[in-house]
């Protein structure tokens, strides 16, 4: 396939080396930045742009990545014809592709992307498109990036992102409460790595809610006591502590 690719952030960057990699060929980049443009391009061995205004129109799918946001700011005037144009958004309907072409849809990583990843794995893909003819090119150019491919609705997509957020960018900023703690308190927070590897490696073959552990849901009151004194100086680390563990004895 020939691909344009508008964006140049961090999925741009992934979704791009993937293509090439796997033999796509990518025409041209556009973004609003000019000079992250260019770097991308010139990576990727293709033009590059800073307005949609000069769109190459040759290609055979557009690739939308840009914010949430950046995607009902697109400019409608390059209009598309009949093109396969793709967004890459968890929680943005595939309608807002509407005015630029007759046939589009999703192609939305299930997947924390971000350029420096040396190594990306079967990213989960979650497609769909406007009509059965656009899912079924759509469908074929992703099983040629990923052997992990679903169609999800705009629903079930935009559930899967709200559990996404929880249980990526939620428990992310847990780790970062206990790195600051740790670093407060003098310990050593790259101990807990193995244990933090080892919690989410479980998840695999068995629920979370069976493999729940603690002294919450034991319902420890004098281990719960000791560490709530512990946090008296993190205030909004035992704010969260309280919350999570109140939540944990209620389920």
């Amino acid at each position: 396939m020939k691909i344009v690719l508008i964006g140049s952030g961090n999925v741009a960057s992934v979704f791009g080396r993937l293509m090439k990699s796997k033999g796509h060929e990518l025409v041209q980049v556009i973004s609003r930045n000019p000079g992250h443009a260019q770097v991308l391009a010139e990576e990727l061995g293709c033009a590059w742009s800073g307005s949609s205004d000069t769109v190459n129109r040759d290609a055979d799918i557009y690739l939308v990545a840009v914010s949430d946001s950046g995607l009902y700011e697109l400019n409608k005037s390059f209009y598309l014809g009949n093109k396969l144009i793709l967004h890459t958004a968890g929680s943005v309907p595939k309608d807002v592709l509407k005015e630029i072409s007759t046939n589009y849809g999703v192609l939305y990583p299930l997947q924390s992307l971000r350029r420096e990843m040396a190594y990306t794995g079967d990213i989960p893909l979650l497609i769909d498109a406007n009509s059965d003819e656009a899912l079924t090119l759509l469908e074929d150019f992703a099983r040629t990036l990923s052997g992990n491919v679903s169609t999800a609705s705009d629903e079930q997509r935009l559930k899967l992102h709200v559990a996404a957020v929880v249980v990526s960018n939620f428990t992310n900023h847990l780790y970062a409460l206990a790195e600051e703690f740790c670093r407060n308190e003098q310990v050593d927070f790259k101990l807990l790595v193995p244990l933090i590897q080892e919690t989410a490696n479980r998840t695999a073959y068995q629920s979370p809610a069976a493999m729940q552990t603690g002294p919450a849901v034991r319902n420890d009151i004098f281990t719960l006591d000791k560490h709530l004194r512990q946090l008296a100086d993190h205030p909004a680390l035992k704010y969260i502590y309280l919350k999570l563990t109140d939540s944990i004895m209620k389920k």
